[in-house]
């Protein structure tokens, strides 16, 4: 069983998609799947907005992708720092977002084995 580290840097498809799927994949295939997403990802993962990029020729369901990764037991983390840089609440976010600090994130993900950045 691998580890895999995965970080989401911003809101457009083409940042949100990939952690999803290779995320979703990982989980299915067993490994330990670990999706952090910094400030300028942070609001993908407020309430609704996965919902929003429903639809997208070729892609899978974003929120299936979502709720796929959580029920195989990938954690799903949003830097804290958004909360002031995005004026965010937890509230805000999507069921099953931990919010936790970068030097947390890192002591997560110090023995992974795979690690990608989108």
């Amino acid at each position: 069983m691998a580890k895999v580290a995965i970080v989401c840097n911003g809101i457009e498809p083409s940042s949100v998609f990939p952690p999803l799927i290779l995320g979703g994949s990982a989980a299915a295939s067993g490994d330990e799947v670990i999706l952090f997403y910094t400030p300028s990802g942070a609001p993908a993962l407020v309430k609704g907005k996965l919902e929003e990029m429903r639809g997208k020729k070729g892609l899978p369901d974003p929120v299936e992708l979502y709720e796929g990764i959580r029920n195989l037991g990938g954690k799903i983390y949003v830097c804290e720092l958004a909360l002031e840089v995005k004026d965010l609440k937890k509230e805000d976010f999507r069921e099953g977002v931990e919010i936790i600090g970068a030097t947390t994130f890192m002591s997560r993900i110090k023995d992974a084995t795979v690690t990608f950045s989108f």
